[in-house]
C-alpha cells in the first residue's frame, strides 16, 4: 500500500490531494495513509484485502469512502475521524449483525450506505432497522426507503433518474425540428434564386432581340445615306423626265437597286418584330 500511495501522490503535498484511488493494492491494514491528508474528499480501497480498519487516519473532509470487496468484520468506530462522510460502501465484506454497524449512527450526514452481499442483509426487517438506526440515510443497497431503485443520491438529497434522458430527447427533437426548418428555408432560397436566374435570362433574351432590331434599323438608315433610295431621290426622278435614255437607265438601275435593298431589309426585320 505504501508504494502505491507514493505513486498516487506524484510528488504532491498530502494536503493538496483531494482524491485517492488505491484499489487492488494488497494489505490487511491501513499503512502509509496519515492525518496529513486533511483535504481528502474521496478515498477508494476496493479489493485491497483489509481485515480491519486499524490505522485509519482522521480525514475531516472525507465525504466518500469505498471499502467494498474486503474482509472487514468490525471496527467501524475507527471511521469517527471523518464526520462529513456521506457515502460509504461496505458491500462484499464480512459484516454479520446490526451490532457491527451500530457505530454508523453517529454519521449525521450519511445518506448512502451499501451493505450488499454482507450477511447482515439476511436479518429480518433488515432495511427497516438500518433506516431507523441512521435517520439521515436515504439510500440503502441501491434502493430508497420506498424500495425503489435509484442510481445515486447526492448530498442535497436529490436523486438521479431518467428525467435527464427525457430532457436530452426533447432537446434532440428540437434540434431535429430546427434542422428540418433550416433545410426547408434553404430549399425556398434555392427556388427564389432559380426564379431570379430565370428572370435574368429573359431579360438577356429581350436585350438581344432589342439589340438586333436597333442594329437593323441603323443598318437600313446607314445604307440609305450611302446611296440607297431616299425621298429626295424620288423627287429628283420628276426633274429628269426629259433626259436621255442613259440617264433614265442609270436612274432605273439605282431605283431597282434601292428597291431590292429595301426588300431585303424588310424581310430581315420580320423575325425581330415577332
Amino acid at each position: 500500500m505504501e508504494k502505491r500511495l507514493a505513486l498516487e501522490k506524484r510528488g504532491r503535498n498530502p494536503s493538496q490531494i483531494r482524491e485517492l484511488i488505491l484499489d487492488n493494492c494488497r494489505s490487511t491494514t491501513i499503512v502509509g495513509l496519515s492525518d496529513e491528508y486533511v483535504n481528502l474528499v474521496a478515498l477508494s480501497l476496493i479489493n485491497v484485502g483489509l481485515t480491519s480498519l486499524k490505522g485509519f487516519p482522521k480525514l475531516p473532509n472525507l465525504e466518500k469512502l469505498e471499502l467494498s470487496d474486503n474482509r472487514i468484520s468490525g471496527g467501524l468506530n475507527l471511521l469517527s475521524g471523518s464526520p462529513l462522510l456521506t457515502h460509504l460502501n461496505l458491500s462484499g465484506n464480512k459484516i454479520k449483525d446490526m451490532e457491527t454497524i451500530e457505530p454508523l449512527k453517529q454519521f449525521t450526514n450519511l445518506i448512502n450506505l451499501d451493505l450488499f452481499n454482507c450477511e447482515v442483509t439476511n436479518i429480518d426487517n433488515y432495511r427497516d432497522k438500518v433506516f431507523s438506526l441512521i435517520p439521515s440515510l436515504q439510500m440503502l443497497d441501491g434502493y430508497d426507503k420506498d424500495d425503489e431503485e435509484v442510481e445515486e443520491v447526492y448530498a442535497d438529497g436529490s436523486e438521479e433518474d431518467g428525467d435527464d434522458d427525457d430532457e436530452n430527447e426533447d432537446v434532440d427533437g428540437e434540434d431535429d425540428s430546427e434542422g428540418d426548418s433550416d433545410d426547408d428555408d434553404d430549399d425556398e432560397d434555392d427556388d427564389d434564386e432559380a426564379d431570379e436566374d430565370g428572370d435574368d435570362d429573359d431579360e438577356d433574351e429581350d436585350g438581344v432581340a432589342t439589340g438586333e432590331e436597333v442594329g437593323l434599323n441603323h443598318l437600313y438608315k446607314s445604307d440609305l445615306e450611302n446611296g440607297g433610295l431616299s425621298p429626295q431621290d424620288s423627287e429628283g426622278d420628276d426633274d429628269f423626265d426629259g433626259a436621255d435614255g442613259e440617264e433614265e437607265d442609270d436612274e432605273d438601275d439605282d431605283i431597282d437597286g434601292g428597291l431590292r435593298f429595301s426588300y431585303v431589309i424588310v424581310k430581315e426585320k420580320k423575325p425581330s418584330l415577332t
